[in-house]
């Protein structure tokens, strides 16, 4: 088996730890989400993933807040199966083969041209499934994307790396090209975007540096004409956090109860006419 060089930096190497991550999980008993793409594509990568920072609870953490985008993405799917997918910053993730969207989807995994020419080299061409190697920010992104079915944007683990200058206008750009859709994205607080370093050992592993922070769904709303909030859900709702070892569990619901920390993280549902 040819083994695939991955040599990254800042943030394209925290999707190597999000990577390493769910195969890890992935491997154990009963795990919350089977990523069998990720245990291959961790096998075929010639990197050392012990270097990724990843602590402890991570892995189960990583595939709570996987499992929950497969959950929100699915259900999106079963509502309107005839849309085009945006999975923006997509690094290696697998989802497009987890979920197997239906034929009338369009789906589009985006993200810069080396990462792209990585996943190329290991996952196998799939019919309806596109990618494109560009930045998610650059201004002609979607140009060659047709426009003739609503959209459905995905986008997990990017906002807080965008300049919010930038991700603003991805968004209204997005918004104006398609006639609807739906968006799917986390958010992290300022006061979590200022202790990324101290808080995440991926990030400070790649020392990467996040940029944007949001607080709710309704600055999205003010910024983007169109752009409507249907639901934010914190870190400390999603399915699943039982399964936390107890000392990481105590931990997170200590956090929980204070407001500060309560809403570090947000999953927002949100959609656009």
């Amino acid at each position: 088996m040819t083994r695939e060089k991955a040599d990254f930096t800042g943030p394209q190497a925290t999707m190597l730890a999000t990577l390493y991550g769910r195969a890890l999980h992935s491997r154990t008993e009963n795990p919350v989400l089977h990523d069998p793409y990720a245990e291959e594509a961790v096998a075929r990568i010639d990197h050392d993933f012990s270097t990724t920072g990843l602590r402890g609870g991570d892995a189960l953490s990583i595939a709570l807040r996987g499992r929950t985008f497969d959950d929100l993405t699915a259900d999106r799917l079963a509502a309107d199966p005839e849309v085009t997918v945006l999975h923006l910053g997509c690094g290696l993730d697998s989802r497009g083969q987890r979920l197997a969207p239906p034929p009338s989807v369009e789906w589009y995994d985006v993200d810069f041209p080396e990462v792209i020419e990585l996943r190329d080299r290991i996952y196998p061409a799939r019919e309806h499934h596109h990618t494109i190697g560009s930045s998610v920010t650059a201004p002609d992104l979607l140009h060659g994307i047709p426009n003739d079915k609503p959209a459905l944007v995905v986008a997990e683990g990017l906002t807080m790396y965008l300049e919010e200058a930038e991700g603003v206008a991805l968004l209204r750009r997005i918004t104006e090209h398609f006639p609807g859709g739906h968006l799917i994205c986390d958010v992290q607080s300022p006061l979590a975007v200022r202790w990324a370093h101290r808080l995440n050992g991926a990030v400070r592993a790649a020392d990467a540096r996040l940029k944007w922070g949001i607080r709710s769904g309704t600055e999205l709303e003010r910024e983007v004409p169109g752009l409507v909030l249907d639901e934010e859900t914190t870190f400390f709702d999603i399915p699943g956090l039982e399964r936390l070892n107890p000392a990481y569990r105590a931990l997170v619901r200590a956090l929980g109860t204070i407001p500060a920390f309560r809403k570090l993280a947000l999953i927002l549902t949100m959609h656009f006419d």
